[in-house]
């Protein structure tokens, strides 16, 4: 009975320690912050390390740690995402898009990621005047979400930003 409940309490406790590991970066700071340094918010974001943590249950599965993608699971956000809102439809897009549409996280819980995944991914190419996602155009565009046609679209979204350049 004491080796049973002793058990538990060590497996509760590892637990606990590989919860606090996967919540903080590769250093075992909050993604986005470093031991020096408060954490930067990205616009659009109260609570970094939540929608990191909403990211890496959600989303690091098919895109990768690093945003990477592969052909097989999913395309790349890394150095990309943020060029869809550089033209029209773009921005619905992301939201449209079958994995974030159809995710289990809330309209805010999912503006936070999107803003969250813009800034880590691809912060180098949001627009000068870009306005955070919101819980009620989350709602609103996710009612609608993307099939077949949404590989299409990326193509051709992307195919557009690079000819227009940034805005």
């Amino acid at each position: 009975m004491i080796a049973r409940v002793l058990g538990a309490v060590l497996s509760a406790a590892a637990l606990c320690a590989a919860s606090a590991l996967f919540a903080a970066g590769p250093s075992g700071t909050p993604p986005g912050s470093s031991a020096a340094s408060p954490p930067s918010s990205p616009a659009g974001v109260t609570n970094v390390q939540l929608a990191w943590q909403n990211w890496a249950l959600n989303c690091q599965g098919c895109h990768r740690l690093d945003g990477s993608g592969s052909d097989a699971t999913a395309p790349s956000l890394a150095g990309t995402v943020a060029k869809f809102l550089w033209v029209p439809g773009g921005r619905e897009y992301l939201i449209r898009v079958p994995g974030v549409a159809t995710s289990p996280l809330s309209d805010a819980d999912l503006a936070e990621v999107m803003n969250w995944m813009l800034w880590r991914f691809d912060k180098e190419h949001l627009p000068p005047n870009f306005q955070p996602f919101t819980a009620a155009e989350m709602g609103a565009l996710r009612s609608r979400p993307l099939r077949l046609e949404a590989a299409g679209m990326r193509s051709d979204l992307l195919s557009k930003a690079e000819a227009s350049g940034p805005p």
